[in-house]
């Protein structure tokens, strides 16, 4: 039996997680964390999740109640994500983090307390986008030069960081493929009178509005035709579900920094 506790769990991710946990019989949800001084603390998190009551009292405070889980399943802000980090990695506890939008200095405290913990860092732990992931790299291998590469992203008018995570994976992945440097080829805006599209050049493009849940879009183009590969998400729950399963799959782990490649045995 896995014990989890799960972060933001109130949250638009947390709330699903939470939920959903009730449906593994092999994971028990022991905890469920929300920000300092959260209106609803000290009640049963099931209700507020909409399931029944699940005898977990939602706390403000990680540190009071870490010691009984196996696992942290993390998907809130930058700056709350290290914080849980440092709790986590205090008493040798995994973790699985969803949080997007890390720049790379945010990112080393994650690859540092790697070696300590087992933790699952992923961008998208949905298995539809993790399959996509590994053909874009086929494909992106076979087109080569021939082809130009765009990626357009779609998510709801609230997300904070733009382009999605799971836009620039593919797009390091797409980039490592056909070896070229993503920070030098990446462009994210075009306005004005621009000249002519380079060949290296791979564009992220953003859209946000309504409550989409995640759309994306990558874009051959070659002459005289055009390959697409779509992926849209209609549920939060696809999420939700690859990051339980991710659970599942470090508790027990060595350390070291996973992803969902690792936990769906794609790699």
């Amino acid at each position: 039996m896995t014990k989890i506790i799960v972060t933001g769990a109130t949250g638009r991710m947390g709330s699903r997680i939470t939920a959903l946990s009730k449906d593994y019989h092999d994971l028990r949800l022991v905890g469920a964390v929300e920000r300092k001084g959260h209106e609803a603390a000290g009640k049963d998190i099931g209700p507020i999740v909409g399931i029944a009551e699940t005898n977990v009292k939602l706390t403000d405070a990680l540190e009071n109640i870490i010691d009984a889980c196996d696992v942290i399943i993390d998907f809130t802000s930058i700056g709350s994500t290290l914080q849980h980090l440092k709790a986590a990695a205090g008493k040798n506890k995994a973790m699985v983090i969803g949080t997007t939008g890390f720049s790379k200095e945010e990112l080393e405290p994650i690859k540092e307390a790697s070696k300590n913990i087992p933790i699952v860092l992923a961008p998208n732990m949905s298995v539809g986008v993790n399959l996509l992931l590994k053909v874009l790299q086929d494909v992106a291998k076979t087109l080569g030069d021939d082809y130009d590469i765009e990626i357009v992203e779609t998510h709801h008018r609230l997300k904070k960081d733009a382009p999605s995570g799971t836009a620039m994976k593919m797009a390091q992945v797409i980039a490592d493929a056909v070896n070229r440097n993503l920070d030098e080829v990446g462009v994210y805006a075009r306005k004005g009178l621009i000249g002519e599209r380079t060949k290296k050049e791979i564009g992220i493009q953003t859209l946000r509005g309504g409550d989409v849940v995640g759309e994306h879009t990558v874009f051959f183009y070659g002459l005289g035709e055009r390959v697409e590969i779509t992926h849209k998400a209609s549920s939060r729950d696809t999420f939700a579900r690859g990051a339980l399963k991710a659970a599942l799959w470090i508790s027990g782990r060595k350390p070291g920094l996973y992803d969902m490649q690792d936990v769906l045995g794609l790699k």
